[in-house]
């Protein structure tokens, strides 16, 4: 894939199929941000989506800790980054790391899913944040016992990905070939038939 592609053919190239909401045929994972930085504003409307989200029991369990850039917040996160996320990350507006309590707040019995309404909360704030031209990227690449330790986080909080949040640059902007090349590649996803099924193995018939 050529590394001249503009951030507008870029994005073409990785939409999904039309016929989905557009949020999520435009949603896709750059690691190339500019130094724009989000506003309060914007960052409001995408947490705003997230606490909508839906939950077992209404339990709501999921909490984000945001580190704004060049605050003492974003350098922690960026610190924990490991292997070339490290050389990309550090760049977006924000890094958020996204945790999810394993016990209800009601009455402290286990909340065993938990790390799934966290996945639909945060869900829910890509596609905000999509909507309003705002890139994301999650990341599992990160120390997790270290940032456990340097945000003080409790042990009941499971710890979820940490996403990097702005605006997209030019991915010739990116500082390693490699980068470039994973920035420029296709997209591909499994068919529907190998993971939506009328039985286990079996493959509904969608026509």
């Amino acid at each position: 894939m050529s590394t001249t592609l503009s951030i507008s053919e870029l994005n073409e190239m990785k939409h999904a199929p039309a016929g989905l909401l557009p949020a999520i045929s435009k949603r896709w994972s750059p690691r190339s941000f500019s130094d724009r930085d989000v506003s309060p504003a914007d960052l409001a409307k995408v947490f705003e989506a997230a606490r909508w989200a839906p939950s077992s029991s209404n339990g709501q369990p999921w909490t984000y800790i945001v580190g704004l850039r060049n605050s003492e917040t974003h350098k922690k996160i960026a610190s924990t980054l490991v292997g070339f996320n490290q050389a990309w990350a550090p760049l977006a507006s924000v890094l958020i790391l996204g945790l999810a309590n394993t016990k209800f707040a009601k009455d402290g019995k286990l909340n065993t899913y938990a790390f799934f309404d966290l996945g639909a909360a945060t869900g829910f704030l890509v596609l905000q944040a999509t909507a309003l031209g705002i890139a994301t990227h999650q990341m599992a690449g990160y120390d997790h016992d270290a940032i456990r330790k340097i945000l003080e986080i409790p042990e009941d909080y499971a710890l979820g990905s940490v996403m990097a949040l702005g605006y997209q640059d030019e991915p010739a902007k990116l500082p390693n070939p490699k980068l470039i090349e994973m920035e420029t590649s296709a997209r591909n996803r499994k068919p529907l038939s190998e993971f939506v099924l009328s039985a286990f193995g079996q493959p509904l018939n969608l026509g």
